[in-house]
């Protein structure tokens, strides 16, 4: 199967090289960038799932929606807090915090940004199944006056601030919400420095300059974001010049943008992880030992090597080191077929199974199915590989559908509670983010104690802990924490990875 996947990645080659060299015309290739340079292209791996931040929290969506919305408060390229639209802040009490929002802010609709477009904007997320759990310590939000928001919790919350820096806490206009209904998503209205033009479902995002943006106005006037599945051809379009920024370079192509003296690469370690993940309701993954079985299995140095050509480290756990309250004590699953086929026999499975691994069409992903289907073969299991377009990807694996699935996590607000409550808590079934319907007691109580606890060592012991069982419990079989990368043009300037993998674009030019 990967001799085959290798033709035809050749193929494709072949068929863009020809079709985009046709629609180029003048257009200079490698190095060129596009001809008025006042017109930005970012190409990555998937078209946006929604337009809408409540609607959606994944990433192909979140790149594009941080530029077209704003938070009350923002993470920095070293995942510091700082002010968003909201100026400055105060916590009264445990429970209570006071924000005082910027004056004169406008909506790309021209309507002003009021304290009550906030409280309208938290009451719609509270009632999103998809981004609700990202808020879900919020009690009330209140409108003190028009540039004055009261928010309380429940109990004390200690990643408040982080958990309002997500791109799922973007301030929508509420005019703009009632005015669209139903059909929002395609009439997306923000505060961010580009506005929306216009959404060719399945090709590209095109947006604008929003030149009363509040902050410093973007660098260019048009920005567009280009669906490209296919990893490869993200760099080809570097090589001829269609595309100024290229998300996620594949492992195969690193060298080939290094190379090219026209371009240039970026790299840095990721707030990501990649993952294995069972229906832990399906039968025999309600078993912990086939789940443990295939963890031993999966020889993870194997995927490094040939699906990201070395660009990771074996995960040890559901965290990495650049999250705050990472167990560096746990040391993962240790390849071991022996172990996997003894705890096959124990758990009655001695002659293995038949099941699938779902992928959505992202490359990388689809061989790193290909080669666990390999692993699992060499301990009896027959697993078939199915690739799922990207958006029916996760309807399905949040309905339970499927059986195994690989997907990844990015711990966006660099604090364990994102990177764990979300996929590991039984309250976050589904789309939520918990896909495993992993459900553990003792790991729900220690991720309720690790949000609500005051005390920094408490919380940091409670996401220990709750690391070794998730550990043990194996809903999923670790893989690897990622390095995120970005190709581009020699002349782009202003561009900088932040760890989240949701660039900011705004102040991302070109060189004269």
């Amino acid at each position: 199967m990967l001799k085959q996947r290798k033709s035809f990645v050749l193929l494709s080659m072949l068929l863009v090289i020809t079709v985009v060299l046709s629609a180029c015309g003048n257009k200079t290739t490698s190095g060129g960038g596009s001809s008025t340079k006042d017109e930005l292209v970012v190409a990555q791996g998937a078209d946006p799932k929604s337009l809408d931040p409540h609607a959606s929290n994944d990433q192909p969506s979140t790149r594009i929606n941080r530029q077209i919305y704003n938070t009350l408060v923002v993470t920095d390229n070293n995942m510091e807090i700082q002010p968003g639209l909201a100026e400055s802040w105060d916590q009264v009490d445990d429970n209570t915090w006071e924000f005082k929002l910027r004056e004169g802010v406008k909506f790309h609709n021209g309507e002003e940004m009021k304290a009550s477009d906030v409280v309208f904007s938290f009451d719609r997320m509270a009632n999103s199944a998809e981004v609700a759990h990202i808020i879900g310590a919020v009690k009330s939000v209140e409108e003190k006056d028009d540039y004055n928001v009261v928010i309380k919790t429940e109990e004390p919350f200690a990643p408040l601030l982080a958990h309002l820096a997500h791109s799922a806490s973007s301030i929508l206009s509420e005019k703009a919400v009632k005015d669209a209904g139903d059909d929002y998503q395609s009439h997306p209205v923000g505060t961010g420095p580009f506005k929306f033009v216009s959404h060719d479902s399945g090709d590209k995002v095109t947006l604008e300059r929003f030149d009363d943006y509040y902050g410093d106005k973007a660098k260019v006037k048009t920005l567009v974001f280009r669906n490209v599945p296919e990893g490869t051809n993200r760099t080809i379009g570097l090589q001829t010049g269609e595309i100024d920024i290229a998300y996620d370079v594949e492992p195969i192509d690193v060298k080939t943008v290094e190379g090219d003296k026209g371009l240039k690469l970026v790299k840095d370690p990721s707030l990501s992880s990649d993952y294995v993940g069972f229906n832990t309701k399906k039968a025999p993954y309600d078993n912990v030992k086939v789940r443990q079985a295939i963890n031993y299995a999966i020889n993870v140095d194997e995927i490094i090597e040939v699906a990201l050509e070395g660009a990771g480290t074996p995960a040890t756990g559901p965290i990495n080191d650049k999250v705050y309250g990472y167990n560096s004590n746990l040391k993962g699953y240790e390849y071991n077929p022996e172990k996997a086929k003894e705890l096959l026999k124990e758990a009655g499975f001695e002659n293995g199974f038949k099941t699938t691994i779902w992928t959505n069409d992202n490359p990388v992903r689809v061989t790193i199915a290909e080669i666990v289907q390999g692993q699992l073969k060499e301990i009896g299991i027959d697993a078939k590989v199915e690739q799922v377009e990207w958006g029916a990807y996760l309807e399905r694996t949040g309905k339970g559908e499927h059986d195994m699935f690989i997907l990844g996590w990015t711990t966006v607000t660099g604090d364990a509670d994102y990177g764990l409550y979300a996929v590991y808590h039984s309250s976050q079934h589904g789309g939520a983010g918990n896909r495993t319907f992993f459900t553990d007691p003792k790991v729900d109580e220690l991720l309720d104690k690790g949000r609500t606890a005051t005390n920094e060592d408490e919380r940091l012991k409670a996401y220990a802990e709750a690391q070794e069982l998730i550990l043990e419990g194996a809903p999923q079989a670790f893989l690897q924490f990622k390095t995120h990368n970005a190709g581009m043009q020699k002349n782009v300037e202003g561009f900088e990875l932040h760890p989240s993998g949701s660039h900011y674009l705004g102040s991302v030019g070109f060189s004269k």
